[in-house]
């Protein structure tokens, strides 16, 4: 077992439960689809996530080191898209036009990961921090690996849900502008907190 299991735990599950871009996207995608249409994109950031970290692991850690410069190149890009994101969930049509609005997709959601600034800066400090190199590096690594993707897949859900949750209190446009105003504003407060 992890030597630092506890700590371990502990930290994914706040970078997990915390507000960040995955998780607001999340209750956007429950409050405008409801659970079974967000599917894909819960399987996205559950598998994607996971899926980034185990290449911070086993490959780019070194990498980031030797250039940082890729690492920042990552946060810029990463915030473009969530301005185009937050730009779309802003002025999502309303209900009675909620048939032309799409829930992200598998793939989307998937390769977003890649470009996360919090996803792939939480990768960096988890494998930095959790595993060492030498006998035990594939242990602690697995260790790493199960709790990022049980804490994803727990809160992921958790937060589609409480979109869906929100939803019961829809009983007009003017409250889904402001909910989906709410999650834009949030998606873009997401993006300082990369840069200090």
């Amino acid at each position: 077992m992890h030597p630092e299991i506890l700590s371990l735990s502990l930290f994914m599950f706040v970078l997990s439960f915390s507000p960040g871009p995955n998780n607001i996207v999340a209750s956007h995608s429950g409050f405008n689809h409801g659970i079974k249409k967000s599917v894909p994109l819960i399987l996205g950031v559950i598998f994607g996530f996971t899926t980034m970290l185990a290449l911070v692991n086993f490959v780019l850690i070194n990498i980031f080191n030797i250039y940082p410069i890729i690492q920042k190149i990552l946060v810029i890009c990463g915030s473009i898209f969530l301005i185009y994101l937050s730009y779309k969930i802003s002025f999502s049509k309303s209900s009675n036009n909620n048939e032309n609005l799409q829930p992200v997709n598998f793939v989307e959601t998937f390769l977003y990961q890649f470009f996360n600034p919090k996803g792939v800066l939480a990768a960096i400090t988890a494998v930095s921090t959790y595993t060492e190199s030498g006998v035990n590096f594939l242990k602690y690594s697995t260790w790493v690996l199960s709790v990022a993707f049980i804490c994803a897949l727990i809160s992921v859900i958790f937060w589609t849900m409480l979109g869906k949750f929100m939803s019961k209190f829809a009983t007009n446009d003017k409250f889904i502008n402001w909910f989906n105003y709410v999650m834009s504003t949030l998606l873009l407060g997401c993006i300082a907190t990369f840069y200090y």
